[in-house]
């Protein structure tokens, strides 16, 4: 994936920054928990009052930009949130209890061993082109979404989400099975994954399309409620309401088209501007709301809502192959050596959570341990640097062997929490004796950066967007992610092992067995290898103007828009 993000990055010209006539606004938040909390304790969708009404257009601010209009390629967040408006899924998942229902796909079966599903799709869905929604379809997208095709410079952006993908045969017109070498219980899942990415349909005519043609907006087309009007790159993307439209998902309980005419994504980078933006009303709403921006807009009368990320927490990845955090105590002593408590009182909103585990707490499996490894103990981090010979500098650095303890991170600044909770972790462990050195930068220098990863940083600092255990093996599997860099010299870590422990989350579908399955997994990275240091869970957070409803956070956190509507004269 970084290296096709780089790609793009190089093709692309040097960023504007967005100006906006606005005032710079100081201001933090609200309590609330759940699917999308508003200030007056309600779900967006329920926060107006009356009917829903046609027409209008959504100004939509996010600190990112869309770097390509294909929703099949896009990772970060502005380019999943518009790739889902212009795409629609084979399944819907549910934000709050995470079951899979219907959406393209009406229903479904599988077999036994988890290596094959079958699809029955709706029969009246089309692209905005015209052209039918089919089997045909469907295989030519997986096939190409798996194995890229070279000739058009289209890499296989989800080989590492459809791992074993082995085809998609057409059954009949509206039936394919899709079948894989291995089992893959969270296919089931990816079905309606909408992050980094997504298996959002594309029509025959955009498969047919090179990497650079598909910068053309206007030829990328989807089923979805809304069609691409412009892109202009770095700066905005304007949707339009897709004309016909009538197959949300059932658990949306919306009939028919989109009820805006029009959703203007709009890049602004900076925090102060993005508030200032919504203050004056040259945005309805923005996403990437700062954390001392949430109160003082929810006091003027806007609205805050929210939902955590599902998936994992914002967390430290070990380099367990580099010195010194191929050393487990120093893991260890990382994951005991910091204060919770107190970004927990002087960062975070109430928006956000502090971390107790490597998963967040609405993904199914998600165990806590804030009382054992995931605890406030500086002595005990002391003792254990203490026992592995790590010796108090003069500068009061520990050193061992003629070496400091300088432990490098590189993280991205993509959200507003990211870099200030860095900041507090890094002054908590330099108490201790560990120099933790901050490289928080914009994701196209991460991306850069991230190719030298197993060499140059000690830490990667990220989070996966995924509502499902599996998300763990995706990330930490050794022949997966394997983000901890894995390898003979990972001291006293079992490669095999930890494998073995990972995969067994795609052995099945059964609740129990599977809650089972990732308890041993947050067991085996987070007590057994310290590979991983949770720090917070991720929460995106918009503020908008009390004339909008019905904006709808999914089962990843993006946002819908196929509900969204403003009162008339706003």
């Amino acid at each position: 994936m970084s290296d096709l993000r780089s790609a793009l990055e190089n093709a692309q010209r040097p960023r504007r920054r967005w100006r906006w006539a606005a005032a710079a606004v100081a201001v933090v938040l609200i309590a609330g928990i759940g699917i999308a909390i508003a200030r007056s304790g309600g779900s967006s969708e329920a926060a107006g009052s009356g009917a829903p009404v046609r027409g209008g257009t959504l100004q939509f601010a996010l600190i990112d930009y869309q770097r390509s209009p294909d929703p099949q390629w896009g990772t970060n967040y502005a380019e999943s949130l518009i790739g889902n408006n212009i795409t629609d899924k084979l399944t819907w998942q549910d934000p709050d209890t995470g079951e899979i229902t219907p959406w393209l796909a009406q229903s479904w079966e599988y077999n036994a061993d988890l290596t094959e599903f079958t699809f029955h799709l709706r029969r009246d869905v089309t692209f905005s082109d015209g052209s039918p929604f089919d089997a045909e379809v469907v295989k030519a997208n997986f096939d190409q979404y798996v194995h890229g095709d070279p000739a058009l410079g289209i890499l296989p952006n989800g080989a590492s989400l459809l791992r074993g993908y082995r085809e998609t045969r057409v059954v009949d017109p509206y039936t394919v099975t899709i079948s894989f070498d291995r089992p893959l219980a969270s296919f089931l899942q990816a079905t309606s994954f909408t992050a980094n990415a997504q298996p959002g349909f594309l029509s025959l005519s955009t498969l047919k399309l090179s990497a650079e043609q598909r910068t053309d907006a206007t030829k990328v087309i989807g089923t979805g409620p809304f069609v691409y009007e412009s892109w202009e790159p770095q700066v905005k993307t304007v949707l339009a309401r897709r004309a016909g439209y009538h197959w949300s998902p059932p658990a949306l309980h919306h009939d028919g088209e989109a009820y805006l005419d029009k959703v203007v994504f709009n890049t602004i980078p900076e925090a102060s501007v993005r508030t200032g933006s919504l203050v004056s009303g040259t945005v309805d709403a923005t996403l990437d709301v700062g954390t001392t921006d949430e109160k003082p807009l929810a006091d003027q009368g806007f609205q805050i809502i929210h939902r955590g990320v599902s998936g994992t927490a914002i967390y430290f990845a070990f380099n367990s192959s580099l010195f010194p955090t191929n050393d487990i105590a120093v893991r260890k002593a990382i994951q005991l050596g910091w204060d919770r408590q107190a970004i927990e009182k002087t960062i975070l909103t109430p928006s956000y959570s502090v971390a107790k585990s490597i998963l967040e707490p609405s993904v199914p499996g998600y165990a806590d341990y804030s009382g054992s490894v995931l605890r406030y103990d500086p002595e005990q981090a002391k003792r254990l640097l203490d026992q592995a010979g790590w010796v108090p500098g003069a500068d009061g650095i520990r050193e061992k062997d003629g070496k400091k303890l300088t432990v490098k991170l590189l993280g991205i600044n993509n959200l507003v929490v990211n870099k200030p909770a860095y900041e507090s972790v890094q002054q908590d462990l330099r108490e201790i004796g560990i120099d933790l050195q901050l490289t928080v930068v914009p994701i196209p220098d991460y991306t850069a950066q991230q190719a030298k990863a197993k060499t140059d940083w000690n830490i990667t600092a990220a989070n996966r967007s995924r509502n499902d255990p599996a998300a763990l093996n995706l990330q930490f599997g050794p022949s997966a992610g394997n983000s901890t860099y894995l390898s003979a010299d990972s001291t006293g870590v079992n490669v095999d092992e930890l494998a073995q422990v990972l995969g067994k989350l795609e052995t099945t579908l059964d609740p129990a067995t599977r809650t089972a399955y990732a308890k041993e997994a947050q067991d085996i990275l987070l007590e057994k290898y310290a590979l991983v240091n949770p720090v917070y869970n991720p929460s995106q957070v918009i503020a908008h103007a009390p004339y909008v409803h019905g904006i709808v956070f999914d089962a990843q956190s993006r946002n819908h828009f196929v509900d969204a509507w403003k009162n008339p004269g706003n």
